[in-house]
C-alpha cells in the first residue's frame, strides 16, 4: 500500500476521554497519539480534545497536535459536544470519535464526517468497574444507543475480535475497517535476563486487567521457586487495593510494585522478566504483548480477551489459556522449561516485527481520507487484502 494520503490543510478533531499524560492513560491513548501523529505528517491539522488533569497544561501543543484539556473523566464528553457546537475547536473538517465504553455523541452536533474508534466492547467490564444502575445504563449505551445514533459512520477496530464483537451489537461489517496497533522500537538496556524466575505485569492498575491473578500465580509457584519475583509495572486507582490485596495473602517480597516508570525501567522490566503475565478480562489488542516481545520475552493470556488472539501466536509467540488454575500452571511449567521458554521468545521477537506504527498510521490516514470523500472502508486489515 503506498503512502499517497495527502490530507494538507484538513483538520481532524479526536475526541478521547484520556490522553498518555494522563495518570490513567494506557494503550489507547498511546493508539491515539500516534494515529493524530500520522495524520499531522501528512499535512492535517490535529486537535486532541480529552478530560482535564494535573500533570499538564489545559492548552498545549506537542510535535504538532493540539490538546485542549476539559472536564474530568465524565464532564469531558459534555465539554467535548459543548466545544464542537460552539466551534472553539474552529473548522472541522471530520471527527474521530473514541468510543471507551460511552462515545461522545459527536454525531449529534456536527454534519461533518464521523469516524468512530473502538479498542473493545465493554459488555464484560461494566458491572466489574460500574456495579449497578450505572453500569447498566453505560452497557445500553453502548449496546443499543450508539450503534443507532453512528449508523451511517465509518469504525475503526483495533482487531478482528473487535470487529467481530462490534457486528453483534448491530454494526454494519461493511462500515468496519481494521487498523492494528503498532509496536515501539525497542528501547536497548542491557541488563539481560533475571537471574531467578521473574514474571512482569505490565498496565493500568484497574479492576478488569485481575491483577490478582498473577498474584496469586505468583504465590502459588513459590513454593517450588521461593526467589520468583512478579513484578507489577504501572499505576491506577486500584493500586492501593493491590497492595493490600497482596499484603493480606502474605506476598512478602515475592510481589514488588514498581509503580508509575520511565520508559527505561519499562523495557528493563521487559527485558529482565522470564515471562509477561497478562490476565486481563479484555483487551482490544495489548501493546505490551509486543513491547516484551520485543525483549524475547512471551505472553500468557487469556483467550477470551479477544485481541489476544490476534496479538499473540498461541504455541508460537507465547500462550492462551481459558481460565486462571491454566494461567497458574502454564506460567509454572514455562518457568521450569527453559528450552520452551526460549523457543517461545524468539517467536514473540519475531511477532512484535510484524506490526508497525507506520503501516497503521498510512492504514489509519486511508480511512480518514476516505471518509471526507464520502467513502466507506471494510478492511484495513492486510491478512485480508
Amino acid at each position: 500500500m503506498s503512502d499517497v494520503h495527502d490530507l494538507s490543510g484538513r483538520h481532524i478533531a479526536f475526541f478521547s476521554w484520556r490522553d498518555t499524560h494522563n495518570p490513567e492513560g494506557g494503550g489507547a491513548e498511546r493508539y491515539l497519539e500516534k494515529m493524530a501523529d500520522g495524520l499531522v505528517a501528512r499535512g492535517a491539522r490535529v486537535t486532541i480534545l480529552c478530560a482535564a488533569h494535573a500533570a499538564a497544561p489545559p492548552d498545549e501543543t506537542v510535535d504538532g497536535v493540539r490538546f485542549l484539556r476539559r472536564g474530568t473523566k465524565l464532564s469531558v464528553y459534555k465539554e467535548g459536544v459543548s466545544a464542537l457546537v460552539r466551534r472553539e475547536l474552529g473548522r472541522v473538517d471530520a471527527v474521530v470519535d473514541v468510543q471507551n465504553g460511552l462515545p461522545f455523541f459527536t454525531r449529534a452536533a456536527t454534519r461533518r464526517p464521523v469516524i468512530v474508534l473502538v479498542h473493545h466492547v465493554h459488555r464484560e467490564q461494566w458491572p466489574v468497574v460500574y456495579p449497578g444502575l450505572s453500569g447498566r445504563v453505560g452497557w445500553w449505551i453502548e449496546r443499543r444507543l450508539a450503534p443507532r445514533l453512528y449508523r451511517a459512520c465509518q469504525y475503526v477496530a483495533v482487531s478482528r475480535a473487535t470487529r467481530g464483537e462490534l457486528v453483534d451489537l448491530g454494526v454494519d461489517r461493511e462500515r468496519i475497517a481494521v487498523v492494528h496497533n503498532g509496536t515501539d522500537p525497542v528501547i536497548p538496556v542491557g541488563v539481560g535476563k533475571a537471574p531467578h524466575p521473574m514474571i512482569a505485569v505490565v498496565g493500568r492498575l484497574v479492576p478488569h486487567k485481575q491483577v490478582e491473578h498473577a498474584i496469586d500465580a505468583a504465590l502459588a509457584l513459590r513454593t517450588r521457586h521461593p526467589d520468583l519475583r512478579l513484578h507489577v509495572v504501572g499505576s491506577g486507582w486500584w493500586e492501593a487495593e493491590l497492595h493490600a490485596y497482596a499484603e493480606a495473602r502474605g506476598a512478602g517480597d515475592t510481589v514488588v510494585f514498581e509503580g508509575h516508570v520511565d520508559e527505561r525501567r519499562k523495557h528493563e522490566v521487559y527485558e529482565q522478566a522470564w515471562l509477561l503475565g497478562l490476565p486481563s478480562l479484555k483487551e482490544g489488542w495489548g501493546l505490551v504483548i509486543g513491547e516484551a516481545g520485543m525483549h524475547r520475552t512471551p505472553t500468557v493470556a487469556y483467550r477470551s480477551a479477544g485481541g489476544t488472539r490476534e496479538s499473540v501466536a498461541d504455541g508460537r509467540s507465547g500462550v492462551l489459556v481459558d481460565d486462571e488454575a491454566e494461567f497458574t500452571a502454564v506460567l509454572g511449567r514455562l518457568v521450569d522449561d527453559h528450552e520452551e521458554r526460549a523457543r517461545l521468545g524468539e517467536g514473540a521477537h519475531a511477532m512484535s516485527h510484524q506490526f508497525t506504527w507506520g503501516h497503521a498510521q498510512e492504514s489509519f490516514a486511508h480511512v480518514v481520507a476516505s471518509a471526507l470523500r464520502g467513502e466507506i472502508i471494510d478492511s484495513q486489515d492486510p491478512d485480508e487484502e
